[in-house]
């Protein structure tokens, strides 16, 4: 009779191999491209994935400030900064925000939707995010067709 031997292999960070991934969000919506992107950041796409393992990749994100919200969020929605000193409460509405820094709208979206654990600053450091098409790493997507 033959005994069963171990076959899953456990993956070291050292073998983690990361991508570049180009995001246009141009006309899609915040929630659902968050989503895929939070994926990205923390690997769940790979089939090495762990939990305990920083396995994500790199995101470029593109055209943030052509992106759109469901129903009458872009009036309703509002976003709660507190400094943590009397009178520190500061209420920004979406609609401002998107005119002031779009960029700031998807990478609460994205960062809200990653693990609260400590990898979370690792992975939201791999996230670059443009307002429009132009951004400085083309020299990462000239091989590649993501």
């Amino acid at each position: 009779m033959k005994t069963l031997t171990k076959v899953t292999k456990s993956v070291k960070e050292k073998e983690v191999i990361r991508t570049w991934h180009l995001v246009d969000v141009s006309g899609q919506i915040l929630g659902r491209v968050s989503g895929t992107i939070a994926k990205l950041l923390q690997g769940k796409h790979k089939v090495n994935y762990v939990p305990y393992l920083d396995c994500g990749d790199y995101v470029v994100v593109i055209n943030a400030k052509k992106i759109k919200v469901s129903g009458s969020k872009d009036t309703d929605k509002t976003y709660t900064y507190y400094s943590g000193y009397p009178g520190g409460l500061k209420r920004v509405i979406y609609h401002n925000l998107m005119e002031q820094n779009p960029t700031e709208i998807i990478k609460h979206a994205v960062l809200g939707m990653l693990p609260k654990n400590k990898l979370r600053d690792r992975r939201a450091a791999r996230l670059f995010i443009f307002p429009d098409e132009n951004h400085s790493y083309k020299e990462q997507f000239k091989n590649s067709k993501s």
